[in-house]
């Protein structure tokens, strides 16, 4: 598969922060090292559009595109995070691969749109097509509509209010988590970036009037304390990929013009080709060639999920699962 050679490319980077960070983080999820390395036989991912790949190949990144063409789309190529979890094992997604379309090893889950609300949902899927047995290693990722949805009803709802309701949805998330490691299976769970570093924040420069990067953080920080506080996290069941940290490190290195990433702050895509339309064709003029963090206002680019994807496996591989 091509994603090794993305791995080893533009993530080079962050592959080396994430084995700093899944370093530090054993402390807090159980520490000790695995008695017995844990081998991944099946992986399924639930949570919304960032763990999606369509039928078509197409994902909510900046797509990848056959050499040679100019809308054919290499759904191997720029991988996104699940992929990257389960390349490490060895296996694909049939959204990528249409012989591997009866494999059992590689299921997805999650839903465009998504909300914590809908995770029970997902779970019960995979409970009416068998459950979950050893071997089974599951990503979760969502919130972040939560987090839009919330923020969009301020000023009519007052922010302690808007808090209230994300830290509901964090400790809901925790709960199904649990729910997840109670049923036997492996669980990879990641904290949400900081909302208000977002090209959906808007203008973040110095001076700025703006106040939706200081909501956005707020409403953020909530969900994710949430979440980690109510988290069943021994290590031994569930292991915990702290994206919100990493992110905000190569953000705060990027503000001072250091770092991998050419740009934190900015969309990648051309408002013309909304995810998941958008290819490497319909890149802003100063995007091509560079390496831009986010692909959308909300959705991180290739780069962004090259290192969510290392964090991941570093995560899953160091895990005393």
């Amino acid at each position: 598969m091509k994603s090794s050679s993305k791995l080893n490319g533009m993530g080079r980077a962050a592959l080396f922060a994430g084995v700093v960070l899944a370093s530090s983080l054993l402390a807090s999820c159980g520490g000790g090292e695995q008695v017995q390395t844990f081998l991944a036989t099946r992986v399924i991912a639930f949570g919304d559009e960032s763990s999606i790949i369509n039928t078509n190949g197409s994902k909510y990144t900046v797509n990848a595109l056959v050499a040679g063409t100019t809308a054919t789309i290499d759904c191997n190529s720029n991988p996104i995070w699940v992929q990257s979890v389960a390349a490490a094992y060895g296996m694909v997604f049939p959204q990528c691969n249409p012989l591997a379309v009866n494999d059992p090893s590689s299921r997805i889950y999650a839903v465009n749109g998504a909300k914590v609300a809908d995770l029970t949902t997902q779970i019960d899927l995979q409970l009416a097509a068998g459950g979950f047995v050893a071997g089974d290693l599951v990503t979760v990722f969502v919130g972040a509509n939560d987090i839009v949805a919330q923020f969009t009803q301020y000023p009519a709802t007052g922010q302690d209010q808007l808090l209230a309701n994300v830290e509901a949805a964090g400790t809901e998330l925790a709960a199904q988590v649990n729910r997840l490691a109670d049923l036997g299976a492996k669980v990879l769970i990641s904290t949400l970036p900081d909302m208000g570093r977002t090209p959906f924040a808007g203008d973040r420069s110095v001076g700025s009037t703006n106040s939706s990067p200081a909501l956005l953080t707020a409403l953020s920080t909530r969900f994710n304390d949430a979440m980690l506080a109510n988290l069943t996290n021994d290590g031994h069941k569930i292991g915990l990929i702290q994206l919100d940290q990493y992110l905000i490190a190569i953000d705060n290195a990027a503000q001072v013009g250091t770092g991998t990433y050419a740009n934190t702050t900015l969309a990648a895509c051309q408002t013309s080709a909304p995810l998941p339309k958008c290819t490497t064709n319909t890149l802003v003029a100063d995007a091509v060639g560079a390496v831009w963090l986010w692909a959308d206002a909300l959705h991180l680019g290739p780069s962004g999920q090259s290192a969510l994807g290392s964090l991941a496996v570093t995560r899953a591989q160091n895990n005393p699962f």
